[in-house]
Protein backbone atom coordinates (compact mmCIF):
# COMPACT_ATOMS: atom_id res chain seq x y z
CA UNK A 1 0.00 0.00 0.00
CA UNK A 2 1.49 3.48 -1.11
CA UNK A 3 1.41 6.07 1.85
CA UNK A 4 3.03 8.85 0.00
CA UNK A 5 1.56 12.40 -0.56
CA UNK A 6 0.83 12.21 -4.53
CA UNK A 7 2.87 15.11 -6.60
CA UNK A 8 -0.15 17.67 -6.50
CA UNK A 9 -0.42 17.11 -2.60
CA UNK A 10 3.30 18.19 -2.21
CA UNK A 11 2.79 20.88 -4.47
CA UNK A 12 -0.15 22.25 -2.63
CA UNK A 13 2.11 21.60 0.73
CA UNK A 14 5.12 23.56 -0.53
CA UNK A 15 2.64 26.68 -1.56
CA UNK A 16 0.81 26.86 1.61
CA UNK A 17 4.44 26.54 3.55
CA UNK A 18 6.10 29.32 1.46
CA UNK A 19 3.48 31.59 1.66
CA UNK A 20 3.50 30.92 5.89
CA UNK A 21 7.27 31.61 5.58
CA UNK A 22 7.20 34.83 3.46
CA UNK A 23 3.95 36.37 4.30
CA UNK A 24 3.18 35.25 8.12
CA UNK A 25 6.63 35.66 10.20
CA UNK A 26 5.91 35.72 13.74
CA UNK A 27 6.23 39.94 14.22
CA UNK A 28 3.14 39.57 12.07
CA UNK A 29 1.38 37.12 14.37
CA UNK A 30 2.52 38.60 17.56
CA UNK A 31 1.70 42.25 15.99
CA UNK A 32 -2.22 40.67 15.24
CA UNK A 33 -2.56 39.14 18.70
CA UNK A 34 -1.31 42.29 20.44
CA UNK A 35 -3.84 44.35 18.22
CA UNK A 36 -6.92 42.10 19.67
CA UNK A 37 -6.72 39.24 17.06
CA UNK A 38 -8.61 40.47 14.01
CA UNK A 39 -7.95 38.12 10.93
CA UNK A 40 -9.98 38.62 8.25
CA UNK A 41 -7.24 40.36 5.85
CA UNK A 42 -5.18 36.69 6.98
CA UNK A 43 -8.25 34.94 6.06
CA UNK A 44 -8.59 37.14 2.77
CA UNK A 45 -4.93 36.06 1.54
CA UNK A 46 -5.37 32.36 2.29
CA UNK A 47 -8.57 32.47 -0.01
CA UNK A 48 -6.40 34.12 -2.85
CA UNK A 49 -4.26 30.81 -2.66
CA UNK A 50 -7.90 29.43 -3.31
CA UNK A 51 -7.68 27.60 -0.02
CA UNK A 52 -11.08 29.36 1.22
CA UNK A 53 -12.62 26.67 -1.90
CA UNK A 54 -10.55 23.77 -1.03
CA UNK A 55 -13.65 21.11 -0.27
CA UNK A 56 -16.31 23.61 -2.42
CA UNK A 57 -17.06 21.43 -4.99
CA UNK A 58 -15.63 22.59 -8.32
CA UNK A 59 -19.57 23.47 -9.76
CA UNK A 60 -19.76 25.80 -6.45
CA UNK A 61 -16.53 27.66 -7.48
CA UNK A 62 -14.01 25.84 -5.50
CA UNK A 63 -11.41 22.92 -6.23
CA UNK A 64 -13.00 20.00 -4.99
CA UNK A 65 -10.39 18.85 -2.58
CA UNK A 66 -10.95 16.00 -0.73
CA UNK A 67 -9.98 15.29 3.51
CA UNK A 68 -5.88 13.99 2.53
CA UNK A 69 -5.49 17.59 1.11
CA UNK A 70 -7.06 19.60 3.75
CA UNK A 71 -4.83 17.62 6.14
CA UNK A 72 -1.75 19.06 4.28
CA UNK A 73 -3.31 22.13 4.46
CA UNK A 74 -3.70 22.49 7.89
CA UNK A 75 -0.53 20.71 8.93
CA UNK A 76 1.31 23.96 7.54
CA UNK A 77 -1.00 26.31 8.69
CA UNK A 78 -0.20 24.72 12.55
CA UNK A 79 3.64 24.94 11.38
CA UNK A 80 3.42 28.79 10.26
CA UNK A 81 1.42 29.41 13.57
CA UNK A 82 -1.02 30.78 11.04
CA UNK A 83 -4.09 33.02 13.06
CA UNK A 84 -7.11 32.24 11.02
CA UNK A 85 -10.69 30.26 11.42
CA UNK A 86 -9.57 28.41 8.63
CA UNK A 87 -10.80 24.71 9.97
CA UNK A 88 -14.27 26.35 10.69
CA UNK A 89 -14.85 28.56 7.85
CA UNK A 90 -13.48 26.62 4.52
CA UNK A 91 -13.84 22.84 6.14
CA UNK A 92 -16.86 22.79 8.17
CA UNK A 93 -19.25 25.26 6.83
CA UNK A 94 -19.16 23.74 2.82
CA UNK A 95 -20.32 20.74 4.08
CA UNK A 96 -23.11 22.07 6.79
CA UNK A 97 -24.19 24.19 3.56
CA UNK A 98 -24.09 21.20 1.28
CA UNK A 99 -27.10 20.18 2.96
CA UNK A 100 -29.06 23.75 2.06
CA UNK A 101 -31.39 24.17 -0.88
CA UNK A 102 -30.31 24.92 -4.17
CA UNK A 103 -31.13 28.33 -4.13
CA UNK A 104 -29.14 28.99 -0.37
CA UNK A 105 -26.48 27.19 -1.43
CA UNK A 106 -25.87 28.64 -4.80
CA UNK A 107 -26.25 32.42 -3.18
CA UNK A 108 -23.47 31.10 -0.61
CA UNK A 109 -20.98 28.72 -1.62
CA UNK A 110 -19.20 30.62 -4.67
CA UNK A 111 -19.08 33.14 -2.22
CA UNK A 112 -17.69 31.42 0.62
CA UNK A 113 -15.56 29.73 -1.92
CA UNK A 114 -13.48 32.96 -3.04
CA UNK A 115 -13.18 34.39 0.29
CA UNK A 116 -15.93 37.12 -0.79
CA UNK A 117 -18.05 35.84 2.64
CA UNK A 118 -16.56 34.11 5.75
CA UNK A 119 -19.45 32.30 7.54
CA UNK A 120 -18.75 30.78 11.06
CA UNK A 121 -20.34 27.79 12.60
CA UNK A 122 -22.08 29.04 15.80
CA UNK A 123 -22.67 25.52 17.33
CA UNK A 124 -21.72 26.13 21.22
CA UNK A 125 -24.10 26.99 24.10
CA UNK A 126 -23.28 27.65 27.74
CA UNK A 127 -23.27 24.95 29.97
CA UNK A 128 -23.06 22.00 26.64
CA UNK A 129 -19.83 20.92 28.21
CA UNK A 130 -18.98 19.63 23.99
CA UNK A 131 -22.27 17.61 23.47
CA UNK A 132 -23.44 18.84 20.39
CA UNK A 133 -26.91 17.85 20.77
CA UNK A 134 -27.27 20.60 23.56
CA UNK A 135 -29.40 23.46 21.96
CA UNK A 136 -31.34 25.22 23.33
CA UNK A 137 -32.08 28.49 21.14
CA UNK A 138 -35.46 28.21 19.59
CA UNK A 139 -36.82 28.14 15.95
CA UNK A 140 -40.07 29.29 15.37
CA UNK A 141 -41.67 29.08 11.88
CA UNK A 142 -43.67 32.02 10.33
CA UNK A 143 -45.01 31.12 7.97
CA UNK A 144 -42.01 30.57 4.77
CA UNK A 145 -39.77 32.20 7.34
CA UNK A 146 -37.91 31.06 10.39
CA UNK A 147 -36.89 33.12 13.42
CA UNK A 148 -34.73 32.10 16.17
CA UNK A 149 -34.10 33.34 20.08
CA UNK A 150 -31.05 31.97 22.45
CA UNK A 151 -27.27 32.46 22.52
CA UNK A 152 -24.16 30.96 21.31
CA UNK A 153 -20.72 31.44 22.95
CA UNK A 154 -17.10 30.87 21.71
CA UNK A 155 -17.62 31.53 18.00
CA UNK A 156 -14.40 31.84 16.08
CA UNK A 157 -13.76 35.07 14.91
CA UNK A 158 -17.91 35.99 15.05
CA UNK A 159 -17.37 39.84 15.24
CA UNK A 160 -15.61 39.55 11.98
CA UNK A 161 -17.97 37.27 10.23
CA UNK A 162 -20.72 37.69 7.31
CA UNK A 163 -22.83 35.33 8.45
CA UNK A 164 -23.10 32.43 11.03
CA UNK A 165 -24.72 28.71 10.71
CA UNK A 166 -26.33 28.27 13.81
CA UNK A 167 -28.29 24.87 15.36
CA UNK A 168 -31.76 25.77 16.56
CA UNK A 169 -33.87 23.42 18.55
CA UNK A 170 -37.72 23.06 16.17
CA UNK A 171 -38.62 20.22 18.73
CA UNK A 172 -37.85 17.58 21.23
CA UNK A 173 -36.04 18.07 24.56
CA UNK A 174 -32.96 20.46 24.85
CA UNK A 175 -29.95 17.42 24.66
CA UNK A 176 -32.20 15.62 22.40
CA UNK A 177 -30.56 15.13 18.74
CA UNK A 178 -33.76 15.01 16.96
CA UNK A 179 -35.62 17.94 16.63
CA UNK A 180 -32.33 20.11 15.45
CA UNK A 181 -32.57 22.33 12.35
CA UNK A 182 -29.60 24.27 10.82
CA UNK A 183 -30.15 27.63 9.68
CA UNK A 184 -27.95 30.42 8.10
CA UNK A 185 -27.94 33.83 10.14
CA UNK A 186 -26.90 36.91 8.74
CA UNK A 187 -24.64 39.03 10.62
CA UNK A 188 -26.46 42.10 10.60
CA UNK A 189 -29.60 40.72 12.43
CA UNK A 190 -27.78 39.50 15.32
CA UNK A 191 -26.03 41.37 18.52
CA UNK A 192 -22.48 39.93 18.72
CA UNK A 193 -20.00 40.85 21.72
CA UNK A 194 -16.25 40.06 20.44
CA UNK A 195 -13.72 38.91 22.63
CA UNK A 196 -9.48 38.25 22.18
CA UNK A 197 -8.75 34.42 23.15
CA UNK A 198 -5.66 33.18 24.84
CA UNK A 199 -3.88 32.10 21.95
CA UNK A 200 -4.19 35.52 20.31
CA UNK A 201 -7.25 35.20 18.03
CA UNK A 202 -10.96 36.41 18.45
CA UNK A 203 -14.03 34.57 19.34
CA UNK A 204 -17.71 36.09 20.26
CA UNK A 205 -20.85 35.61 21.96
CA UNK A 206 -24.32 35.99 19.50
CA UNK A 207 -27.24 37.13 21.05
CA UNK A 208 -30.49 36.11 18.91
CA UNK A 209 -34.12 37.60 19.75
CA UNK A 210 -36.22 36.52 17.13
CA UNK A 211 -33.88 36.65 14.43
CA UNK A 212 -34.49 36.30 10.74
CA UNK A 213 -32.74 33.21 9.54
CA UNK A 214 -32.86 30.90 6.40
CA UNK A 215 -33.60 27.24 6.97
CA UNK A 216 -30.78 25.02 5.63
CA UNK A 217 -32.05 21.96 6.32
CA UNK A 218 -34.49 19.93 9.10
CA UNK A 219 -32.67 16.68 11.51
CA UNK A 220 -29.55 17.93 11.28
CA UNK A 221 -27.47 16.64 13.88
CA UNK A 222 -25.78 13.83 11.93
CA UNK A 223 -24.88 17.38 9.51
CA UNK A 224 -23.54 18.74 12.51
CA UNK A 225 -21.45 15.86 13.55
CA UNK A 226 -19.96 15.17 10.64
CA UNK A 227 -18.82 18.69 10.02
CA UNK A 228 -17.30 18.74 13.65
CA UNK A 229 -15.51 15.50 12.76
CA UNK A 230 -14.03 17.19 9.68
CA UNK A 231 -12.88 20.34 11.86
CA UNK A 232 -11.43 17.96 14.50
CA UNK A 233 -9.52 15.87 12.21
CA UNK A 234 -8.13 19.32 10.51
CA UNK A 235 -7.16 20.51 14.43
CA UNK A 236 -5.18 17.27 14.98
CA UNK A 237 -3.51 17.88 11.57
CA UNK A 238 -2.91 21.43 12.75
CA UNK A 239 -2.06 20.28 16.02
CA UNK A 240 0.94 18.06 14.16
CA UNK A 241 2.37 20.77 12.62
CA UNK A 242 2.35 22.94 15.45
CA UNK A 243 4.42 20.13 17.41
CA UNK A 244 6.71 19.72 14.35
CA UNK A 245 8.04 23.22 14.49
CA UNK A 246 8.01 23.46 17.91
CA UNK A 247 9.93 20.40 18.27
CA UNK A 248 12.30 21.99 15.88
CA UNK A 249 12.43 25.32 17.53
CA UNK A 250 13.12 23.42 21.13
CA UNK A 251 16.20 21.81 19.20
CA UNK A 252 18.16 24.50 17.93
CA UNK A 253 17.56 26.10 20.97
CA UNK A 254 19.20 23.45 22.92
CA UNK A 255 21.75 23.03 20.04
CA UNK A 256 22.92 26.69 20.94
CA UNK A 257 22.13 27.16 24.56
CA UNK A 258 25.24 26.67 26.28
CA UNK A 259 25.80 25.52 29.98
CA UNK A 260 29.43 24.59 31.48
CA UNK A 261 30.92 25.38 28.31
CA UNK A 262 28.76 22.81 26.37
CA UNK A 263 25.42 23.10 24.36
CA UNK A 264 22.70 21.19 26.66
CA UNK A 265 21.79 19.30 23.60
CA UNK A 266 25.25 17.32 24.81
CA UNK A 267 23.80 16.15 28.27
CA UNK A 268 22.17 12.68 27.74
CA UNK A 269 19.42 13.13 30.05
CA UNK A 270 17.84 16.25 28.05
CA UNK A 271 18.48 14.03 24.97
CA UNK A 272 16.34 11.29 26.31
CA UNK A 273 13.40 14.01 27.17
CA UNK A 274 13.96 15.14 23.26
CA UNK A 275 13.68 11.35 22.57
CA UNK A 276 10.00 10.81 24.22
CA UNK A 277 9.09 14.09 22.23
CA UNK A 278 9.81 12.66 19.39
CA UNK A 279 7.76 10.05 19.95
CA UNK A 280 4.76 11.63 20.92
CA UNK A 281 5.18 14.03 18.03
CA UNK A 282 4.92 10.85 15.61
CA UNK A 283 2.18 9.08 17.41
CA UNK A 284 0.26 11.89 17.35
CA UNK A 285 0.92 12.27 13.32
CA UNK A 286 -0.15 8.28 12.73
CA UNK A 287 -3.32 9.17 14.22
CA UNK A 288 -4.03 12.67 12.64
CA UNK A 289 -3.34 10.39 9.55
CA UNK A 290 -5.92 7.78 10.32
CA UNK A 291 -8.54 10.09 11.35
CA UNK A 292 -7.93 12.06 8.06
CA UNK A 293 -8.30 8.58 6.10
CA UNK A 294 -11.37 7.56 7.86
CA UNK A 295 -13.73 10.53 7.16
CA UNK A 296 -15.06 9.06 4.25
CA UNK A 297 -16.58 6.31 6.39
CA UNK A 298 -19.95 5.12 7.74
CA UNK A 299 -20.61 8.24 10.54
CA UNK A 300 -20.24 4.85 13.94
CA UNK A 301 -16.73 3.96 12.36
CA UNK A 302 -15.84 7.67 11.59
CA UNK A 303 -17.11 9.00 15.12
CA UNK A 304 -15.03 6.30 16.41
CA UNK A 305 -12.01 7.07 14.06
CA UNK A 306 -11.72 10.39 14.92
CA UNK A 307 -12.34 10.20 18.90
CA UNK A 308 -9.37 8.28 19.07
CA UNK A 309 -7.27 10.30 17.38
CA UNK A 310 -8.36 12.99 19.36
CA UNK A 311 -7.36 11.61 22.28
CA UNK A 312 -3.99 10.88 21.14
CA UNK A 313 -3.42 14.31 20.04
CA UNK A 314 -4.48 15.74 23.05
CA UNK A 315 -2.28 13.57 24.88
CA UNK A 316 0.36 14.39 22.40
CA UNK A 317 0.24 18.17 22.35
CA UNK A 318 -0.01 18.58 25.99
CA UNK A 319 3.22 16.51 26.36
CA UNK A 320 5.20 17.86 23.22
CA UNK A 321 4.40 21.40 24.47
CA UNK A 322 5.09 21.35 28.29
CA UNK A 323 8.10 18.87 27.48
CA UNK A 324 9.29 21.77 25.18
CA UNK A 325 8.73 25.04 27.39
CA UNK A 326 10.66 23.35 30.09
CA UNK A 327 13.47 22.72 28.36
CA UNK A 328 13.13 26.38 26.83
CA UNK A 329 13.67 27.33 30.76
CA UNK A 330 12.19 30.96 30.89
CA UNK A 331 12.33 32.32 27.96
CA UNK A 332 9.90 29.87 26.55
CA UNK A 333 7.49 31.59 28.77
CA UNK A 334 7.89 34.75 27.34
CA UNK A 335 5.37 36.48 25.36
CA UNK A 336 8.24 37.67 22.69
CA UNK A 337 9.65 34.39 22.04
CA UNK A 338 8.07 32.51 19.40
CA UNK A 339 7.77 29.33 21.81
CA UNK A 340 5.47 30.69 24.04
CA UNK A 341 2.73 31.15 21.19
CA UNK A 342 3.04 27.33 20.04
CA UNK A 343 2.35 26.40 23.29
CA UNK A 344 -0.39 28.96 23.58
CA UNK A 345 -2.34 27.29 20.52
CA UNK A 346 -1.59 23.69 21.77
CA UNK A 347 -3.41 24.42 24.75
CA UNK A 348 -6.72 26.19 23.59
CA UNK A 349 -6.66 23.32 20.43
CA UNK A 350 -6.50 20.47 23.32
CA UNK A 351 -10.05 22.08 24.88
CA UNK A 352 -11.62 22.71 21.19
CA UNK A 353 -14.58 20.87 20.28
CA UNK A 354 -14.13 18.82 23.49
CA UNK A 355 -10.74 18.41 25.69
CA UNK A 356 -9.37 15.00 25.71
CA UNK A 357 -11.17 13.14 28.35
CA UNK A 358 -14.46 13.96 26.56
CA UNK A 359 -13.20 12.81 23.85
CA UNK A 360 -11.79 9.47 25.82
CA UNK A 361 -15.45 8.87 27.16
CA UNK A 362 -16.71 9.16 23.40
CA UNK A 363 -14.12 6.08 22.03
CA UNK A 364 -14.73 4.16 25.56
CA UNK A 365 -18.75 4.39 24.36
CA UNK A 366 -18.20 3.01 21.46
CA UNK A 367 -16.29 0.13 22.25
CA UNK A 368 -18.82 -2.29 23.34
CA UNK A 369 -18.46 -5.95 23.37
CA UNK A 370 -14.52 -5.87 22.05
CA UNK A 371 -13.72 -3.26 24.42
CA UNK A 372 -11.57 -1.94 21.24
CA UNK A 373 -8.80 -4.86 21.51
CA UNK A 374 -9.96 -6.68 18.73
CA UNK A 375 -11.98 -3.79 16.73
Amino acid sequence: MDFDFTDDQQSLRDAVRRWADKGFGFERRHAIAKAGGATREVYRELAELGLAGLVVPESEGGLGQGAIEAMVVCEELGRGLVNAPYAEAALMVPRLLARAPAPLRSAWLPRVASGEALVVPALHERGARYRLAHVGVNAQARGDLWTLTGAKTLVPAGDEADAFVVPARIGGAKDDPSGIGLFLVDRGAVQVRGFPTQDGARAAELTLAVTPALLICKDAYGAIEEAVDHGLAAQCAEGVGLMDRLVEITVDYMNTRKQFGVAIASFQALRHRIADVKMQLELGRSMSYYASLKLGEPAAQRRRAVGQARVQLGQSMRFVGQQCIQLHGGIGCTDEYVASHYFKRLTMLEMSYGDTLHHLGEVSSRMQDTAGVFA
